[in-house]
């Protein structure tokens, strides 16, 4: 009996000190100015993926956020067309125009857009989603799903992989139309 009582003990002592540290409180929906509640919603969907999987949860940046507004806007006004995908930025801004390939040769040019655009210091790193049909609405869920299922993007919202040494000090959120981005930096965000 008394070997029971101390095997009890030491598997709820071990639970606990493998229990997740973190804890997420939602952010309100009057935290943000300019952010819409569905962009809200994404930042606090992405915010609790991370928790699940033990990780921290990731500042709210409106620096990048205005990052991931445009970008958002951009794709949906001016399409990327034949090679170039969805990391891509148009001539229609103010900003240096990218035709952003799978062979990643322009990357620089989309990771210097926080500091084009906005006083952020360091360089910014983007998922980028789209619903492929006019009918099919864009949600904060359905984003952070298809996130989910990538493995690739999945390995930037978690810091897994090539993203391991990435620590996210700033996150921003942007949905337009068919288009739902999110922007990751490793900077603070002097905005805040």
């Amino acid at each position: 009996m008394r070997s029971l009582l101390v095997s009890i003990v030491i598997v709820a002592f071990l639970s606990a000190c493998q229990s997740n540290p973190y804890k997420y409180t939602p952010l309100e929906t009057t935290c943000c100015a300019d952010t819409s509640s569905e962009e809200l919603k994404l930042y606090n969907l992405l915010n609790e993926y991370r928790v699940k999987n033990g990780l921290p949860t990731i500042p709210f940046s409106p620096s990048l956020t205005y990052v991931a507004q445009t970008h958002a806007r951009d794709l949906s006004e001016n399409p990327p067309k034949g090679k170039c995908n969805m990391h891509s930025w148009s001539s229609s801004g103010k900003w240096s125009e990218c035709c952003y390939t799978s062979d990643h040769a322009q990357a620089q040019c989309m990771w210097n857009k926080p500091r084009e655009l906005t006083g952020y210091p360091g360089n910014g790193f983007e998922n980028a989603y789209s619903v492929t049909s006019e009918y099919k609405k864009l949600s904060a869920m359905s984003a952070i799903n298809s996130w989910k299922k990538s493995r690739s993007h999945k390995a930037v919202i978690l810091n897994q992989g090539i993203w391991n040494d990435h620590h996210w000090q700033a996150v921003g959120v942007g949905i337009y139309s068919r288009y739902a981005v999110v922007w990751f930096g490793k900077e603070t965000d002097p905005a805040k």
